[in-house]
């Protein structure tokens, strides 16, 4: 395991058991241990079951203000996680790009026509044959924006400050990624 990944590991684990050590067994919703249980089993884009588990756990709790249906949630995360990984991206920046982008709500339309969580915008599915495809929906959408990003770092030769304002078509301006990397460093990974 990378030193960073023994690291945060250790890190979510100090959050998860700060989270649950203040709960007594009545008060942990036994819907949402469930659902993280299956979720934690079912995923392919953790190492092991453990680390899916502390993931989904710590983001569930910090996802849970803005995303009230753990079901959902729990879904929306897995989702997210194995996009991200999938693209190579971190997890946690692509949440900080989600919250940025559409607050997490999957049915967002920009005035410029993007459309759902990531903000995709539409030709992109005339542009490879897929107009089919629906950019409301979740996975559909996590995958061409993870994409589109990682397209980005590749291009930006991993400047996410360049990769980023590429993104949200802000070239040359650090207005979105500082937005980016505030939540990011706060919210989604704090250091």
């Amino acid at each position: 395991m990378h030193r960073i990944t023994v690291c945060a590991l250790v890190g979510y684990l100090s959050l998860a058991s700060v989270a649950f050590a203040a709960l007594t067994p009545a008060q942990v919703d036994s819907q949402l241990k469930e659902l993280l249980k299956r979720a934690a089993n079912e995923t392919d884009s953790f190492h092991d079951r453990f680390d899916a588990w502390v993931w989904l756990a710590d983001m569930s709790r910090r996802l849970e203000e803005k995303i009230p249906d753990a079901i959902f949630r729990i879904e929306l995360l897995k989702n997210v996680h194995r996009e991200a990984t999938r693209a190579k991206l971190t997890p946690e920046m692509v949440l900080a790009v989600i919250e940025v982008e559409s607050d997490f709500d999957p049915f967002a339309i920009s005035i410029a026509g993007a459309r759902g969580l990531m903000q995709v915008m539409p030709f992109w599915l005339a542009e490879i044959g897929r107009t089919e495809d629906n950019l409301f929906h979740v996975s559909t959408n996590l995958r061409f924006g993870c994409t589109i990003l990682r397209y980005y770092l590749d291009r930006e030769n991993g400047n996410r400050v360049r990769a980023l304002a590429r993104y949200n078509g802000s070239t040359g301006k650090n207005k979105y990624p500082a937005r980016v990397f505030q939540l990011w460093n706060t919210r989604w990974f704090p250091q």
